[in-house]
């Protein structure tokens, strides 16, 4: 099972490769940013503020 850093790891090296559509690249890029935004809001749920 990966995790979600993991996933976010494997959609940045997706990202670099140039044999991808500009449709592809774009899907690309909002599944990385929602999975960023989810990644965030888990590290910051259990922290106090500094």
């Amino acid at each position: 099972m990966t995790t979600l850093h993991d996933h976010i790891q494997m959609l940045r090296a997706e990202l670099t490769s140039f044999h991808l559509s500009h449709r592809e690249r774009a899907k690309i890029e909002r599944e990385l940013k929602q999975a960023c935004v989810q990644f965030a809001a888990k590290c910051c749920d259990g922290e106090a503020p500094a």
